[in-house]
């Protein structure tokens, strides 16, 4: 076969070279005297004519123009000097109508003693007016590389890109298989495909597999290949023709998402620390890099409140005091690491200025240096790199919800491939998953030990319920005999003039029951403010409850838990004074009772869930719709049942007791538990009545927003227009500015529909709710930054801000105290 002589022409442009993609052509197979030998599929389906019709026959009667022997014997020859042809020719379809193609026709090759040429085409869909000379020789500087083989998959055919994919002369694969030019790299499969093809005439596509090319021996590349056979006018398949694309740089993608979405599964399965960064570690090696460090804050391996490093930033600063946590290595035994777990480190490799360290920016260092002075610091470290062969280091903080907890340090050694630019991404969304549990499991620590303590009153007073509820409650501790008893209860106010309701009942008496009714008051308390629903803060609290009251003794030195909880009884209860609605669900205790304006007394009862500190069972929520006025009582198990009392017979005469007309609810409350207990009790009782008070509609404003940024403007202006309604003129200026912030932000980063509603209570609350379930983020800008204000400014100008979820998405808040 005469080699392809390449033209002098330019190449074609990245653009150009997409828009003639030919994995989808027709093709065929001619003889020198212009007959037919091999019809693909592409083809009978672009002319309608099936092989049988067409192989053996002349390829003229194919075109619809008059003959033309004179160029016909033109384009030959220039395909036989090496050169292709490329050209618009109109061709006759089965049913008689002309098709306007792009057809191409490739150097001469041989098959056996034959000379035959390949044509393929394509029905004409763009005009083109660059010159001949962009199209020619396409087959031969087609990006996909091509080959046309036998039988025997002996070469008989290959184009310039191919040659330079696999590195190997053309001269040296003529005449030869794929597996004798390129031993072990998949070829059996590969040559298993292609008799496959052989055998059954279908066509497979798009079949990838990595490996590796003498072009480039040091990096591993991902291959796409499809094969079709090369069909005879009686049928029979002669030949497979395949081609091939390098798709290395979407195989890498395709591969580091995998990695990012197996971290999230992988990396923080529990509520420790130190093992979160261990397993982060583990993870990580050999997946991402031949060596891993990760160091974390003393403060949050203390589980200090803050958790974060809050030194200067500047040059005079201290520097973070860092503590080894987890590491790993290809390596048995770490010997890479200059410090062992539970040891002070160096906050190497981080440069001279912190600023990087708490902004969160990542380190890329392509080609480590052990000259460098980068590694003034610890006298090891230039000899840990010359040592075990060193070359690249990524280096990423772990943050989490605007705080730095750490340090995550990559490494590469056997591994020959440098970190690159794709891999801090990469790493970035790993050590933020990890870096995310790190702060779920300080956070935990810390409310573990903020529950643990006894910060508040252990007979607590009901608090205000705003507008939106008129309380009163009544507490009645255990006869001396019986010792201070748990039963607790709290009203605790929510955003948008929400207000939650809990009553709590501790098993047991003295000091340990106090001491776990502290504990759980306080923590109910932490999980109000994360806005959950009634169910999922009874599951945090259960699950909570499980570690609660732990005392650790040593015995012979070795560590026994001895806890005195017993368990707990809760109910927790949500009421919205704009939709009227109390959503509820309890843990083993007595429903609520409800007596309505008319009399009416009942007890609705959500799904009876397990008392805390079973574990292992659900809640469920249930909500119910509280009319104006209404009577919404909480109480503990004392005020029903005791001693000769029957529990139904307690509930009925809790019901009569409340449902006398009494307007004073303080007074109510108080003789409603001596009426029901009148005499000393070895159980606490405690009493938490409510008389509803809905928002009325004249103090609510809702407007949908478009999702267009020019809509902004247009609920700003209402919600102002709104606000001097009101009378608050002193809030209409940051009421505009808030309006603005929430909702711009919704527009840009969240998902529609999107809801403006300003609320007029105790506060002035703006709710902008979204679709989405992102949560935002408080920026400090720079400087120099145009954006990255608004959160900050929002927090500014409110008294409080924050997000809720909802079963649609989120709604983002923010009050402002009235004047």
């Amino acid at each position: 076969m005469n080699p392809v002589r390449k033209g002098s022409d330019p190449p074609l442009s990245a653009g150009a070279r997409d828009l003639f993609d030919a994995s989808s052509d027709a093709a065929a197979v001619l003889s020198a005297r212009g007959d037919v030998l091999g019809w693909t599929r592409a083809a009978e389906d672009l002319l309608g004519y099936p092989a049988s019709e067409v192989v053996g026959r002349p390829a003229m009667s194919l075109v619809a123009l008059p003959g033309d022997p004179v160029r016909v014997a033109g384009i030959a020859e220039r395909c036989r000097n090496g050169m292709g042809w490329n050209g618009s020719v109109p061709l006759r379809h089965r049913d008689g109508r002309s098709i306007d193609t792009d057809l191409r026709v490739s150097a001469s090759f041989g098959i056996g003693d034959d000379e035959c040429f390949l044509l393929s085409a394509r029905e004409r869909q763009l005009r083109w007016t660059v010159g001949e000379s962009v199209l020619d020789g396409f087959l031969t500087r087609s990006p996909a590389g091509m080959a046309v083989t036998d039988r025997q998959l002996r070469y008989v055919w290959l184009n310039d890109t191919l040659e330079r994919l696999g590195g190997v002369p053309r001269e040296q694969r003529l005449g030869r298989r794929l597996s004798e030019v390129l031993p072990g790299m998949r070829t059996d499969i590969i040559e298993g495909l292609m008799r496959k093809v052989l055998e059954t005439g279908e066509p497979v596509t798009d079949y990838e597999y990595v490996g590796w090319s003498w072009s480039d021996p040091h990096r591993r590349h991902a291959y796409s290949t499809s094969f079709f056979p090369l069909v005879d006018g009686d049928d029979s398949i002669s030949g497979v023709c395949y081609m091939v694309m390098d798709v290395t740089e979407r195989w890498n993608a395709r591969r580091l998402l995998s990695l990012v979405s197996e971290a999230g599964t992988s990396i923080g399965r529990t509520l420790d620390v130190s093992r979160t960064a261990q397993e982060l570690a583990d993870f990580a090696v050999p997946r991402f890099a031949d060596f891993v460090v990760v160091d974390l804050l003393e403060s949050v391996l203390n589980g200090e409140s803050h958790g974060a490093w809050s030194g200067d930033t500047g040059r005079a600063g201290p520097r973070p005091v860092l503590r080894r946590s987890g590491m790993s290595s290809v390596r048995r035994g770490c010997p890479e690491a200059t410090a062992r777990i539970g040891e002070q480190v160096d906050s190497f490799p981080l440069p001279r200025d912190l600023s990087r360290f708490r902004s969160g920016e990542p380190i890329l260092i392509p080609a480590l240096d052990p000259d460098s002075d980068l590694w003034a610091g610890p006298a090891t470290a230039a000899d840990v790199i010359r040592t075990y062969g060193l070359h690249s280091l990524l280096s990423v903080p772990l943050r989490a919800r605007r705080t730095t907890l750490g340090l995550a340090t990559f490494v590469r050694s056997l591994d020959p491939v440098p970190f690159a630019p794709d891999d801090v991404l990469v790493a970035q969304q790993i050590v933020a998953r990890a870096a995310l549990s790190v702060d779920n499991a300080r956070r935990y620590t810390r409310e573990h030990e903020a529950a643990v303590s006894l910060q508040r009153s252990l007979l607590p007073l009901a608090q205000s319920g705003g507008t939106a509820l008129e309380v009163a409650s009544h507490y009645l501790p255990a006869e001396p005999s019986g010792g201070v008893g748990g039963d607790w209860f709290d009203v605790l106010p929510l955003s948008g003039a929400r207000v939650a309701l809990v009553v709590g009942d501790v098993v047991g008496h003295g000091i340990a029951a106090a001491a776990a009714m502290g504990r759980l008051r306080t923590a109910v308390q932490t999980l109000a403010d994360m806005e959950l629903p009634p169910a999922e803060l009874l599951a945090h609290l259960d699950d909570l409850v499980l570690r609660l009251g732990d005392e650790d003794t040593l015995d012979g030195g070795r560590a026994r838990g001895a806890s005195a909880f017993l368990g707990a009884t809760c109910l927790y209860a949500v009421y919205d004074p704009v939709s009227r609605r109390c959503a509820m669900a309890r843990a083993g205790h007595p429903p609520p009772v409800v007596v309505e304006p008319d009399g009416r007394v009942r007890f609705p009862a959500p799904p009876a869930g397990p008392p805390l500190g079973l574990g292992g069972l659900g809640f469920e929520t249930r909500e119910i719709e509280l009319p104006p006025g209404s009577l919404f009582g909480l109480y503990t198990d004392g005020l029903i049942a005791g001693a000769g009392r029957d529990v139904e017979d307690g509930m009925t005469r809790l019901g009569r007791a409340l449902s006398r007309p009494e307007t004073d609810l303080a007074t109510l409350c108080r003789e409603a538990v001596e009426e029901l207990v009148p005499g000393p009790q070895p159980d606490d009782i405690a009493l938490l009545l409510t008389r509803t008070h809905p928002l009325s509609p004249d103090r609510i404003a809702t407007w949908d927003v478009p999702a267009d940024p020019a809509a902004v403007a247009t609920v700003r202006a209402a919600a102002t227009r709104q606000v001097e309604r009101w009378g608050l003129t002193e809030l209409a200026v940051p009421t505009e500015l808030i309006v603005s912030e929430l909702v711009t932000n919704a527009i840009r980063y969240a998902t529609p529909p999107f809801r403006l509603r300003l609320l007029r209570d105790a506060r002035l609350t703006c709710e902008v709710s979204d679709s989405s379930s992102t949560a935002p983020r408080l920026r400090h800008a720079r400087t120099t930054d145009e954006g990255g204000r608004g959160l900050f400014l929002v927090a500014q100008l409110a008294h409080r801000w924050g997000a809720r979820y909802t079963r649609d998405g989120k709604i983002i808040w923010a009050e402002q105290e009235l004047p």
